[in-house]
């Protein structure tokens, strides 16, 4: 349904004017936001700020939006507490630009009450200050409010968090709305990662690819897109954006986060990930839920208060993260899958790469539902934040896809059968590396039904042909494709030629 019962000016105009109101401090410094949350502040042995919330991941059950859900009186009533709550209140308010792209630029504004200052700390760190602009994006955040609620106005843009202190409430409140106007525009959101790519192809020449990265919390995204690909000069990798997206239809991609990223840190390693461990020790950080003793000592493998332990660290603290945040054009996008019946990677037509949108087929993490953390689950675009018709969503990536000539795949970051072959960052930041070159050899499996490496410089891409790690390889392959041709039918919007495509 659409939005009714709820302009987009009155309610805007109900809202404190935080340059004029008595009970809002208006845009204070991050140094004077930090001293604010002190009370909730236990510092690290970095210097860094580490805060504990109530709320320790989304609460997607309790979230509606006027497009796709049915607002009662009730939901209205707690969209207009919201609005009078912040007149009564003392607040924080923080005004911050989403993306830098011309026709990809939002300013929002962020009400918290002040006893809750670490939020609004926390998600100013994530974005540039927008200078004075008028909002076009407003949330009031209540953490303490009786009941837990997230109401969403898509048109009115504005988005009201009652009962929740969880610092991931206000990022995609602001974030779910830059997808829905992306889209509006003729684009689509993407929950991705974005990078740039120089390397020399076969003839030895440099070469500018765009990689999209799309996945779920903790399936490997931040990992492959801030990955410098071990590549020295001339060539480079560069991360370009984190966590979201919009594809805009003269092929660029508007990154949206343009001075921080929300990465979770459980089992964050020097080794493994040794550009994000430098970042989350800086003492530019922020950490929420991180396991940190009394003393400041921190311990990122230890999961004391949740799995979806986070910290903010700032794009200036990355090596591989680019001054830009837009990517001039997309060339290759990559679906993120932790599916042990999928390659390493495998490479789509545009029906296919369709199909991999709408299926989104990943694990349940931290970040989403806690109670089936680990369980096989398929979210449509691996974007929980799909405001409008699902089904429409595929149709518009398939259209997008094919004009704009792009090469599509899907890589698998987990293992393969049953837990019988790993695939390691090194796999599958060596894959990246020679899609971009243009080196990877590619043969029609007929067993599979798929487009498959049959030569990937630096693998021996045999030991990860995935029939020889399946009992009953042809049985699972056809109860798979059964799964996936009925869930491909619950929408009704989605064209027959990519319900077709299913492999």
């Amino acid at each position: 349904m659409s939005e009714t019962g709820t302009e987009s000016r009155p309610l805007v105009r109900q809202l404190p004017d935080p340059a004029t109101a008595s009970n809002v401090r208006y845009n204070p410094s991050l140094e004077e936001l930090r001293e604010l949350a002190t009370p909730d502040e236990t510092t690290t042995e970095f210097g860094s700020p580490s805060y504990v919330s109530e709320f320790r991941s989304r609460s997607s059950d309790r979230t509606k939006n006027a497009i796709d859900d049915e607002f009662t009186d009730q939901d209205q009533e707690l969209i207009d507490d919201a609005v009078d709550l912040a007149s009564d209140v003392e607040l924080v308010c923080v005004d911050r630009l989403m993306g830098r792209h011309p026709d990809a630029s939002f300013c929002c504004r962020l009400f918290v009450p002040v006893e809750h200052a670490r939020i609004a700390y926390a998600w100013a760190n994530l974005f540039e200050p927008a200078d004075g602009e008028d909002p076009d994006l407003y949330t009031v955040q209540l953490p303490d409010y009786d009941e837990t609620a997230i109401r969403v106005l898509p048109d009115t843009g504005f988005t009201a968090v009652l009962g929740s202190d969880y610092t991931g409430e206000a990022k995609k409140s602001f974030l779910r709305l830059f997808m829905y106007r992306i889209k509006q525009q003729g684009g689509l959101g993407l929950h991705a990662g974005s990078k740039r790519v120089r390397v020399r192809n076969d003839d030895g020449d440099l070469q500018t690819v765009g990689q999209v990265f799309m996945g779920l919390s903790a399936t490997g995204k931040s990992t492959l897109t801030s990955h410098g690909c071990w590549l020295e000069e001339p060539e480079d990798a560069s991360m370009l954006q984190d966590d979201v997206c919009g594809l805009l239809s003269d092929g660029s991609v508007a990154g949206s986060e343009g001075q921080g990223l929300f990465i979770k840190t459980i089992g964050l390693g020097e080794d493994e990930q040794p550009e994000l461990y430098e970042a989350a020790t800086d003492e530019s950080a922020i950490l929420e839920n991180v396991a940190v003793d009394d003393d400041g000592t921190v311990h990122f493998d230890e999961n004391r208060y949740t799995a979806n332990s986070r910290a903010i660290i700032q794009r200036d603290e990355l090596e591989s993260a680019d001054e830009e945040i837009d990517l001039g054009r997309m060339d290759q996008v990559f679906f993120i899958t932790r599916n042990p019946l999928m390659p390493p990677v495998a490479k789509l037509n545009e029906e296919q790469a369709a199909v991999a949108f709408m299926l989104g087929e990943s694990i349940e993490t931290s970040a989403g539902d806690p109670s089936r953390a680990g369980e096989s689950i398929r979210v449509v675009g691996t974007n929980p934040f799909i405001i409008g018709s699902e089904g429409e969503e595929g149709n518009i990536f398939h259209e997008l896809i094919d004009i704009l000539d792009v090469d599509c795949y899907v890589i698998n970051t987990g293992y393969l059968g049953q837990k019988s072959q790993d695939i390691g960052v090194t796999e599958s930041v060596t894959v990246l590396t020679e899609a971009a070159r243009g080196t990877i050899e590619w043969t029609d499996d007929e067993e599979m039904g798929l487009t498959i490496p049959e030569h990937v410089p630096g693998i021996d891409i045999e030991e990860f042909y995935v029939p020889d790690h399946v009992d009953d390889y042809d049985e699972a392959l056809s109860d798979l494709r059964a799964e996936r041709r009925e869930y491909l039918e619950q929408f009704e919007q989605l064209r027959d030629e990519i319900r077709d495509a299913v492999y």
